[in-house]
């Protein structure tokens, strides 16, 4: 029997570590039951989640286990010999309509065991590319595939080989940008835990393509396990032969070194990322010359994104034929999201391009939690935008979601739903890119802060008619003007909450009303004396005391004094339904 653990960040951070030495303590003398961490499936909503594997074709996954139930689940195995079905994932609607490439080894295989991505085909790649392909139909290979980056931008990936190997230089790079910094995105993550031969293969590959002979993985030092797997898979693809000096016998040489970020959002822009890698501030440089032609230490230098290279080998393997096979026209291929929010499932997915939204929210995700109606979902991380409900039928491939004012992004999905405001997710977000602005250029520095503060002014109830097109404007100005990508997309789920749901911020300035009731300045908490019993459960609760009554009495909110924390409207019994927002 094989028990297989979860030991992705999500699962040990939902207490998967201590189901691990449970089974390793409570049957230590049982021969029969062997252990094994893996990293994400991807369904994080189920943590920590457990496979017992009897046989090949025999795999029971249970959900939501802690230290009493695995007991449970084990012992129930080894006497009964049968699944114990309470514990069991009652649906595995979630991975249905999925199709894993980039995460094609996720929560299958132990990330610290390169024996086991081996036995699942890897390094098989590289070695065909070594003795079987040139350089150029590697590259002809991945421009067949269509693979086009998976960081945002969508550029396609083989014209970034190309241009990198048709520079004259001795030394050449190849950069793996891992550092993921969008609220709500943890793709790359995930692949960096549960599969990173995947991505030093890719790396490898990318090398022997360009003609580059050493590779940095810049990935932000908040990803703690990521480093540590990244770490012992180096070391372990050094010692069997795959990374050093004439690889396989061949005349290709490789290494691979890490990089830790201190975590600048503004270093997952290509030269920033650069100048970060050479002890600089984070900041980025005017393009032309790019990367390509001049990168790191001015040398030629390839940067694509974890999902991107862990793509290639796959690719190389089953041919560029079959990963266009899938997805649509001009976007091929699987696109990897982080499915976060208010969606009853939410973890990661890994698509076909062309499937529509609607499809991933309701049949992957499961739909709202709590039942809830859905307002919009938010594309594409802090640079992305707010897409309504009336089109979650649009199609996710790169050209569909830019039409909607939005972009792919790196793959950041947060579902939002009726109770939330527009107006504070745009300032949210503008909150987020204002700060991690790296102040290098006036538009960006000073243009967010300006839009942030007209922001902060409205959800104050402080807004002016003249706000709307003043920020529109902004917008647009700080779009054509900024110096990177940072600035350029700032604007963007400002101008798209504006485009989708204009009459919110109307309410917010005309009426001095937030629609969603999650303004603190322009709502107010009230005790209905026709439902209120007098139970006193909210005055006991009360953090400033400002609630008021006899028991057995309708209660009252004294309102110069509520803080408007909600905690009435939480601990008020459902029953009851007493306490009102207004």
């Amino acid at each position: 029997m094989l028990v297989r653990i979860g030991m992705g960040s999500c699962g040990i951070a939902a207490g998967a570590d201590v189901v691990w030495k449970t089974v390793e303590q409570e049957f230590k003398d049982y021969p029969e039951v062997v252990l094994q961490r893996t990293g994400c499936i991807g369904m994080c909503y189920f943590e920590p989640i457990v496979d017992i594997i009897l046989t090949e074709d025999l795999i029971f996954t249970y959900g939501g286990v802690n230290e009493d139930k695995i007991k449970e689940i084990i012992n129930h195995h080894l006497n009964c010999q049968e699944p114990l079905e309470k514990y069991l994932l009652a649906s595995k609607d979630f991975l249905t309509k999925q199709n894993r490439i980039a995460l094609r080894n996720s929560g299958i295989i132990d990330p610290e065991n390169i024996d086991q991505y081996i036995e699942k085909g890897g390094y098989e790649a590289l070695k065909k590319c070594l003795f079987d392909l040139k350089p150029e139909e590697v590259i002809e290979e991945v421009k067949i595939s269509g693979l086009r980056g998976r960081g945002g931008a969508g550029f396609p990936t083989w014209r970034k080989w190309e241009a990198t190997r048709q520079e004259k230089s001795d030394k050449k790079f190849v950069i793996c940008n891992a550092d993921e910094g969008d609220p709500g995105a943890f793709m790359d993550r995930s692949i960096l835990e549960s599969d990173p031969h995947a991505l030093l293969e890719g790396m490898i590959i990318a090398g022997y393509a360009i003609g580059a002979d050493t590779g940095i993985i810049y990935v932000r030092a908040e990803y703690p396990l990521a480093v540590k797997r990244l770490e012992i898979a180096i070391s372990q693809a050094e010692k069997k032969g795959f990374l050093g000096s004439n690889i396989w016998g061949s005349n290709f040489s490789f290494s691979i070194q890490l990089k830790q970020g201190a975590g600048a959002f503004v270093c997952g822009e290509e030269t920033a990322l650069i100048a970060s890698v050479e002890g600089e501030r984070g900041m980025p440089r005017l393009k032309p010359p790019f990367p390509s032609q001049k990168g790191l230490w001015g040398m030629p230098t390839n940067i694509n994104n974890v999902e991107t290279l862990a793509n290639i080998p796959w690719i190389i393997r089953n041919g560029g034929m079959a990963f266009a096979a899938l997805g649509t026209e001009t976007s091929k291929g699987t696109k990897v999201f982080a499915l976060a929010g208010k969606v009853k499932r939410g973890g990661l997915v890994e698509i076909p391009m062309g499937m529509t939204l609607r499809e991933i929210i309701f049949d992957i995700g499961g739909g709202i939690r709590d039942d809830k109606k859905i307002k919009a979902v938010q594309l594409g991380g802090p640079s992305g935008g707010c897409i309504p409900e009336e089109l979650l039928d649009t199609p996710v491939d790169y050209e569909s979601i830019t039409c909607t004012g939005a972009i792919m992004g790196s793959g950041g999905m947060i579902v939002l739903d009726e109770t939330t405001c527009m107006v504070d997710i745009a300032r949210f977000f503008l909150d987020f890119t204002q700060k991690e602005s790296c102040g290098k250029c006036v538009p960006c520095r000073i243009g967010t802060k300006r839009m942030l503060e007209i922001l902060e002014r409205i959800c104050e109830g402080k807004g002016v008619k003249e706000d709307i097109e003043l920020l529109e404007s902004l917008a647009l100005e700080i779009k054509s003007a900024s110096l990177c990508g940072l600035g350029q997309s700032a604007p963007n789920p400002v101008l798209t909450t504006i485009k989708y749901f204009r009459h919110e911020y109307e309410s917010h300035i005309e009426d001095k009303k937030c629609p969603a009731k999650s303004c603190k300045a322009l709502i107010t908490y009230n005790i209905n004396p026709e439902k209120c019993k007098g139970c006193g459960i909210c005055a006991k609760r009360c953090p400033v005391n400002c609630i008021k009554g006899e028991i057995k009495q309708p209660h009252v909110i004294i309102q110069d004094e509520c803080i408007k924390c909600g905690t009435c409207l939480n601990v008020c019994p459902p029953r009851f339904k007493a306490v009102q927002v207004l």
